[in-house]
Protein backbone atom coordinates (compact mmCIF):
# COMPACT_ATOMS: atom_id res chain seq x y z
CA UNK A 1 0.00 0.00 0.00
CA UNK A 2 1.33 3.04 -1.03
CA UNK A 3 2.28 5.90 1.51
CA UNK A 4 -0.62 8.75 1.72
CA UNK A 5 1.10 11.74 1.07
CA UNK A 6 -0.37 14.99 3.04
CA UNK A 7 -0.33 18.81 1.82
CA UNK A 8 1.53 21.10 3.40
CA UNK A 9 -1.78 22.25 5.50
CA UNK A 10 -2.47 18.76 6.47
CA UNK A 11 1.20 17.92 8.10
CA UNK A 12 1.00 21.64 9.94
CA UNK A 13 -2.33 20.08 11.40
CA UNK A 14 -0.74 16.76 12.23
CA UNK A 15 2.24 18.24 13.36
CA UNK A 16 -0.07 19.95 15.91
CA UNK A 17 -2.49 17.16 17.02
CA UNK A 18 0.25 14.27 17.16
CA UNK A 19 1.94 12.91 20.56
CA UNK A 20 4.87 14.45 21.55
CA UNK A 21 7.88 11.93 22.73
CA UNK A 22 6.58 12.19 26.66
CA UNK A 23 3.90 10.03 27.06
CA UNK A 24 1.15 12.49 29.35
CA UNK A 25 -0.10 10.93 32.45
CA UNK A 26 -2.13 12.95 34.93
CA UNK A 27 -1.81 12.61 38.50
CA UNK A 28 -4.55 10.36 39.67
CA UNK A 29 -5.45 11.87 43.12
CA UNK A 30 -5.70 15.07 41.15
CA UNK A 31 -8.18 13.48 38.74
CA UNK A 32 -10.10 11.74 41.85
CA UNK A 33 -9.91 15.56 43.61
CA UNK A 34 -11.31 17.19 40.81
CA UNK A 35 -14.20 14.48 40.10
CA UNK A 36 -14.69 14.55 43.91
CA UNK A 37 -15.23 18.57 44.33
CA UNK A 38 -17.53 18.48 41.30
CA UNK A 39 -19.93 15.97 42.51
CA UNK A 40 -20.19 17.73 46.07
CA UNK A 41 -20.76 20.91 44.75
CA UNK A 42 -23.50 19.27 42.39
CA UNK A 43 -25.01 17.94 45.57
CA UNK A 44 -24.81 20.92 47.00
CA UNK A 45 -26.80 22.82 44.55
CA UNK A 46 -29.53 19.75 43.88
CA UNK A 47 -30.06 20.69 47.36
CA UNK A 48 -31.34 24.23 46.44
CA UNK A 49 -33.67 22.87 43.85
CA UNK A 50 -37.15 21.35 44.25
CA UNK A 51 -37.80 17.67 44.02
CA UNK A 52 -39.10 18.51 40.37
CA UNK A 53 -36.24 20.65 39.07
CA UNK A 54 -33.77 19.27 36.63
CA UNK A 55 -31.11 21.07 34.78
CA UNK A 56 -29.03 20.23 31.80
CA UNK A 57 -25.82 21.96 31.31
CA UNK A 58 -24.06 22.60 28.08
CA UNK A 59 -21.25 24.64 26.97
CA UNK A 60 -24.19 26.85 25.25
CA UNK A 61 -25.51 27.66 28.65
CA UNK A 62 -22.29 28.04 30.41
CA UNK A 63 -21.10 30.62 27.83
CA UNK A 64 -25.02 32.33 27.67
CA UNK A 65 -25.17 32.74 31.40
CA UNK A 66 -21.88 34.17 32.12
CA UNK A 67 -21.87 36.28 29.05
CA UNK A 68 -24.73 38.08 29.74
CA UNK A 69 -27.54 36.92 31.93
CA UNK A 70 -30.67 39.03 30.95
CA UNK A 71 -29.67 37.83 27.16
CA UNK A 72 -29.67 34.68 29.09
CA UNK A 73 -33.25 35.19 29.92
CA UNK A 74 -34.80 35.95 26.77
CA UNK A 75 -37.00 33.76 25.18
CA UNK A 76 -35.06 31.36 22.59
CA UNK A 77 -35.97 32.84 19.16
CA UNK A 78 -33.82 29.90 17.54
CA UNK A 79 -34.68 29.46 13.56
CA UNK A 80 -33.49 26.80 11.67
CA UNK A 81 -31.82 29.15 8.42
CA UNK A 82 -28.94 28.21 5.59
CA UNK A 83 -26.39 30.14 7.46
CA UNK A 84 -26.75 28.27 10.78
CA UNK A 85 -28.02 24.33 9.15
CA UNK A 86 -24.69 24.07 6.85
CA UNK A 87 -22.67 23.50 9.93
CA UNK A 88 -24.89 20.90 11.04
CA UNK A 89 -25.44 19.02 7.73
CA UNK A 90 -21.38 18.99 7.22
CA UNK A 91 -21.15 17.76 10.46
CA UNK A 92 -23.13 14.61 9.49
CA UNK A 93 -21.42 13.93 6.56
CA UNK A 94 -18.21 13.78 7.80
CA UNK A 95 -19.86 11.74 10.41
CA UNK A 96 -20.52 9.35 7.40
CA UNK A 97 -17.31 9.99 6.14
CA UNK A 98 -15.76 8.50 8.73
CA UNK A 99 -17.28 4.90 8.21
CA UNK A 100 -17.78 5.41 4.62
CA UNK A 101 -15.94 2.68 2.60
CA UNK A 102 -14.71 3.40 -0.63
CA UNK A 103 -13.64 7.46 -1.91
CA UNK A 104 -16.81 9.55 -1.45
CA UNK A 105 -17.05 13.06 -2.66
CA UNK A 106 -17.96 15.83 -0.41
CA UNK A 107 -21.05 16.03 -2.48
CA UNK A 108 -21.88 12.39 -2.32
CA UNK A 109 -21.71 13.10 1.82
CA UNK A 110 -23.72 15.91 1.80
CA UNK A 111 -26.59 14.56 -0.49
CA UNK A 112 -26.16 11.45 1.94
CA UNK A 113 -26.70 13.55 4.93
CA UNK A 114 -29.54 15.92 3.28
CA UNK A 115 -31.55 12.96 2.62
CA UNK A 116 -30.92 10.95 6.13
CA UNK A 117 -31.69 14.34 8.18
CA UNK A 118 -35.24 14.45 5.92
CA UNK A 119 -35.86 11.34 7.25
CA UNK A 120 -36.16 12.31 10.54
CA UNK A 121 -39.52 13.71 12.26
CA UNK A 122 -38.50 16.68 14.53
CA UNK A 123 -35.59 19.16 14.20
CA UNK A 124 -33.79 20.26 11.51
CA UNK A 125 -35.21 17.05 9.51
CA UNK A 126 -38.84 18.95 9.53
CA UNK A 127 -36.62 21.98 8.24
CA UNK A 128 -34.66 20.04 5.22
CA UNK A 129 -37.69 17.97 4.26
CA UNK A 130 -40.12 21.40 3.61
CA UNK A 131 -37.13 23.24 1.44
CA UNK A 132 -38.00 24.16 -1.54
CA UNK A 133 -35.53 23.15 -4.61
CA UNK A 134 -34.03 26.81 -4.66
CA UNK A 135 -33.43 26.89 -0.85
CA UNK A 136 -32.14 22.84 -1.19
CA UNK A 137 -29.62 24.00 -3.27
CA UNK A 138 -28.23 26.90 -1.36
CA UNK A 139 -27.56 24.67 1.63
CA UNK A 140 -26.69 21.84 -0.23
CA UNK A 141 -23.80 24.41 -1.88
CA UNK A 142 -22.98 25.77 1.52
CA UNK A 143 -22.40 22.64 3.43
CA UNK A 144 -20.89 21.07 0.18
CA UNK A 145 -17.68 23.85 0.73
CA UNK A 146 -17.78 23.11 4.21
CA UNK A 147 -17.21 18.89 3.58
CA UNK A 148 -15.03 19.85 1.20
CA UNK A 149 -12.68 22.14 3.33
CA UNK A 150 -12.67 19.40 5.84
CA UNK A 151 -11.44 16.64 3.24
CA UNK A 152 -8.96 18.86 1.55
CA UNK A 153 -7.22 20.60 4.66
CA UNK A 154 -7.47 17.96 7.84
CA UNK A 155 -5.17 15.06 7.54
CA UNK A 156 -7.03 12.05 6.60
CA UNK A 157 -8.84 10.06 9.51
CA UNK A 158 -6.80 6.74 9.96
CA UNK A 159 -8.71 3.81 11.59
CA UNK A 160 -6.13 3.36 13.46
CA UNK A 161 -6.66 6.96 15.29
CA UNK A 162 -10.46 5.17 16.59
CA UNK A 163 -12.15 8.49 15.41
CA UNK A 164 -15.80 8.74 16.55
CA UNK A 165 -17.85 12.34 14.84
CA UNK A 166 -20.50 13.59 17.31
CA UNK A 167 -18.95 12.05 20.24
CA UNK A 168 -22.04 12.53 23.23
CA UNK A 169 -20.62 12.39 26.73
CA UNK A 170 -22.61 13.29 29.86
CA UNK A 171 -21.88 13.56 33.64
CA UNK A 172 -23.02 12.21 36.68
CA UNK A 173 -25.77 9.36 35.97
CA UNK A 174 -27.66 10.42 39.01
CA UNK A 175 -29.39 13.60 40.37
CA UNK A 176 -31.15 16.64 39.10
CA UNK A 177 -28.20 18.06 37.48
CA UNK A 178 -26.44 16.70 34.08
CA UNK A 179 -23.31 18.30 32.42
CA UNK A 180 -23.38 17.30 28.90
CA UNK A 181 -21.45 17.37 25.51
CA UNK A 182 -21.42 16.17 22.24
CA UNK A 183 -17.59 16.72 20.63
CA UNK A 184 -17.58 17.24 16.85
CA UNK A 185 -14.52 14.69 16.81
CA UNK A 186 -12.54 12.69 18.81
CA UNK A 187 -10.01 10.33 18.32
CA UNK A 188 -7.34 8.63 20.36
CA UNK A 189 -7.86 5.92 23.33
CA UNK A 190 -6.13 6.18 26.71
CA UNK A 191 -3.32 3.16 26.94
CA UNK A 192 -3.86 2.15 31.09
CA UNK A 193 -3.40 5.73 32.44
CA UNK A 194 -1.42 7.41 29.89
CA UNK A 195 -3.30 10.25 28.05
CA UNK A 196 -4.32 9.52 24.39
CA UNK A 197 -7.25 10.92 23.64
CA UNK A 198 -7.66 14.70 21.38
CA UNK A 199 -10.63 16.54 21.16
CA UNK A 200 -11.70 18.21 18.14
CA UNK A 201 -14.83 20.91 17.34
CA UNK A 202 -14.81 22.13 14.42
CA UNK A 203 -15.56 26.02 13.25
CA UNK A 204 -15.87 28.26 10.75
CA UNK A 205 -15.53 32.39 11.01
CA UNK A 206 -12.24 34.08 13.44
CA UNK A 207 -11.13 32.29 16.59
CA UNK A 208 -12.53 33.72 19.59
CA UNK A 209 -11.90 32.66 23.51
CA UNK A 210 -15.40 31.14 23.89
CA UNK A 211 -14.06 28.27 21.35
CA UNK A 212 -11.31 27.42 23.69
CA UNK A 213 -13.80 27.53 26.65
CA UNK A 214 -16.02 25.42 25.47
CA UNK A 215 -13.48 22.54 24.52
CA UNK A 216 -11.90 22.95 28.14
CA UNK A 217 -15.78 22.32 28.96
CA UNK A 218 -15.35 19.39 26.98
CA UNK A 219 -12.24 18.24 28.83
CA UNK A 220 -13.23 18.52 31.75
CA UNK A 221 -16.52 16.29 31.18
CA UNK A 222 -13.93 13.34 29.79
CA UNK A 223 -12.53 13.77 32.95
CA UNK A 224 -15.20 13.24 35.05
CA UNK A 225 -16.67 10.58 33.08
CA UNK A 226 -13.50 8.43 31.91
CA UNK A 227 -11.42 9.50 35.01
CA UNK A 228 -8.28 10.15 32.48
CA UNK A 229 -8.21 13.83 30.70
CA UNK A 230 -7.15 13.74 26.87
CA UNK A 231 -4.17 15.21 26.61
CA UNK A 232 -5.06 17.76 23.80
CA UNK A 233 -8.04 20.12 22.12
CA UNK A 234 -8.31 21.93 19.56
CA UNK A 235 -10.90 23.96 16.96
CA UNK A 236 -9.93 23.46 13.42
CA UNK A 237 -11.35 26.46 11.38
CA UNK A 238 -12.49 24.89 8.04
CA UNK A 239 -12.27 28.68 6.21
CA UNK A 240 -8.99 29.57 7.24
CA UNK A 241 -7.91 25.67 7.18
CA UNK A 242 -6.05 26.49 10.29
CA UNK A 243 -5.65 24.19 13.72
CA UNK A 244 -5.59 26.30 17.65
CA UNK A 245 -4.40 23.23 19.58
CA UNK A 246 -3.92 23.25 23.41
CA UNK A 247 -1.87 20.83 25.42
CA UNK A 248 -4.95 19.67 28.48
CA UNK A 249 -2.87 20.23 32.18
CA UNK A 250 -4.18 20.64 35.60
CA UNK A 251 -4.52 24.29 35.25
CA UNK A 252 -6.83 24.20 32.18
CA UNK A 253 -9.40 21.21 34.02
CA UNK A 254 -9.09 23.85 37.18
CA UNK A 255 -10.34 26.27 35.16
CA UNK A 256 -13.22 24.72 33.49
CA UNK A 257 -14.21 23.45 36.85
CA UNK A 258 -14.54 26.93 38.39
CA UNK A 259 -16.22 28.14 35.03
CA UNK A 260 -18.70 25.47 35.10
CA UNK A 261 -19.60 25.79 38.67
CA UNK A 262 -19.91 29.53 38.52
CA UNK A 263 -22.70 29.71 35.79
CA UNK A 264 -24.28 26.55 37.55
CA UNK A 265 -24.67 28.62 40.80
CA UNK A 266 -25.81 31.69 38.41
CA UNK A 267 -28.41 29.41 36.69
CA UNK A 268 -29.76 28.40 39.80
CA UNK A 269 -29.96 31.93 41.19
CA UNK A 270 -31.67 33.51 38.11
CA UNK A 271 -33.99 30.48 37.71
CA UNK A 272 -35.56 28.75 41.53
CA UNK A 273 -34.29 31.03 43.48
CA UNK A 274 -35.33 34.52 41.41
CA UNK A 275 -32.18 36.73 41.84
CA UNK A 276 -32.60 40.11 39.50
CA UNK A 277 -30.33 39.32 36.11
CA UNK A 278 -27.44 41.26 35.31
CA UNK A 279 -26.64 43.17 32.23
CA UNK A 280 -23.12 42.58 30.58
CA UNK A 281 -21.59 44.02 27.14
CA UNK A 282 -20.04 41.25 25.17
CA UNK A 283 -20.29 39.35 21.80
CA UNK A 284 -23.47 38.13 22.37
CA UNK A 285 -25.05 41.20 22.12
CA UNK A 286 -24.91 41.03 18.28
CA UNK A 287 -27.57 38.56 18.29
CA UNK A 288 -29.53 39.45 21.52
CA UNK A 289 -33.59 40.19 20.93
CA UNK A 290 -32.78 43.50 23.35
CA UNK A 291 -30.35 44.63 21.02
CA UNK A 292 -32.38 47.80 19.80
CA UNK A 293 -33.86 48.33 23.56
CA UNK A 294 -30.61 47.86 25.40
CA UNK A 295 -28.46 50.52 26.70
CA UNK A 296 -25.36 48.61 27.41
CA UNK A 297 -25.99 46.98 24.52
CA UNK A 298 -26.63 49.64 22.09
CA UNK A 299 -23.25 51.46 23.42
CA UNK A 300 -21.46 48.44 22.85
CA UNK A 301 -22.15 47.89 19.11
CA UNK A 302 -21.64 51.27 18.10
CA UNK A 303 -19.40 52.14 15.76
CA UNK A 304 -16.26 53.91 17.12
CA UNK A 305 -14.17 56.69 15.53
CA UNK A 306 -10.83 54.61 15.53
Amino acid sequence: MSEVVLSPVQQRTLDRLKRGTEPVVFDREFVADVRGEMQAALDHFASRLDDRTELWISKHKIASVLDCETHYLQPDEFEWTAANAKGTIAHRAIELLVSWRGDPTPIDLVDEALSRLADENSGIGLWVAALSDGDEADVRSQSVDRVTSFVENFPPLSKRWRPVMEASVRWPNRGPITLAGKVDLLFGQPEGVESRKVIIDLKTGRPHARHRQDLAFYALLETLVREIPPRKVATFYLDAADAHADDVNEALLETAMRRTLDAINAIIELGPEGRAPGLRAGSSCRWCPLRTTCDVGIAHLAPTDD
